[in-house]
């Protein structure tokens, strides 16, 4: 698998795991008993514009022609996840098919990469599941089923777990000094001097700081877009209730601090 250059549309996790030696580190601590796996053997198989418009944190890795391996990585725990990962899934094989030339109306049995999927969480919550099912988010039983395996990266010493240190050291300095260049740098910073991912970012510090200065750029944004817009309705629901409040007797300077009350509360929603 050759070296992976940096997007912009890269997380720190779609970037650490693109990279072909910890791709397999990764992968050995999923499954620790195939040592005999090399880089050469683990493709990168992750599809853009899948999922989301915002953040790409999902990762996709076949491994050889036996396994295919999608995972997500998530701070906010959504109850959605295993119905994108089918639908990443379902994407995923149509790319597989369409790449090996296999058809799926003859009458021979076709072989393709058994799926394992996963949920890589970084957040707070503490009661996390283990797995999650797509029949958890439908009533009755179904046809279909779908598990995702939730890994919380309690090991430090492992790939993961050191994904998941590093993440819980961004937040605090995201906390402490905001979604700025200080907070990148900090994390950076920390990081090193506590021996996480030292390998990754002694060789790519600068991809890594770039990428989280554009993802916090990109969060900034979409912070002013959803304030705006959250402004903008309720101005025009007051717009709409100004002649009610005219009717119950409501002079100006009553419907004016009114406004601005409301005009508060929307800058009060984070």
């Amino acid at each position: 698998m050759p070296e992976i250059k940096r997007t912009i549309k890269d997380s720190v996790f779609t970037y650490l795991f693109s990279q072909p030696e910890y791709a397999r580190e990764l992968y050995l601590n999923l499954h620790p008993e195939d040592q005999d796996v090399t880089e050469a053997d683990i493709k990168l198989v992750t599809l853009e514009n899948v999922l989301t418009t915002g953040q790409y944190n999902d990762l996709g890795l076949q491994v050889r022609d036996k396994l295919i391996l999608l995972m997500e990585a998530q701070s906010t725990f959504s109850p959605s996840i295993p119905l994108r990962l089918l639908m990443y899934l379902a994407d995923t094989y149509r790319e597989y098919v369409l790449r090996e030339k296999i058809s799926l109306y003859s009458d021979k049995k076709i072989t393709i990469p058994r799926p394992e999927l996963y949920v890589v969480y970084t957040g707070e919550r503490k009661n996390a599941p283990n797995v999650m099912r797509l029949s958890d988010l439908y009533e009755g039983a179904g046809n279909a089923e779908v598990e995702v395996k939730v890994l919380c990266g309690e090991n430090s010493q492992q790939i993961l777990g050191q994904y998941v240190e590093f993440c819980k050291i961004s937040n605090e300095q995201v906390s402490l000094h905001g979604k700025t260049e200080t907070a990148a740098s900090e994390t950076i910073r920390i990081c090193l001097e506590q021996k996480v991912l030292v390998p990754f970012l002694n060789e790519r510090q600068k991809e890594v700081h770039d990428i989280m200065r554009t993802l916090f750029d990109q969060e900034t944004i979409l912070e002013i877009e959803r304030y705006n817009l959250r402004q903008e309705v309720r101005l025009e629901e007051f717009a709409r209730n100004v002649h009610s409040m005219r009717k119950a007797g409501l002079d100006d300077a009553e419907i004016a601090s009114l406004l601005e009350k409301e005009l508060a509360d929307v800058r009060a929603v984070k």
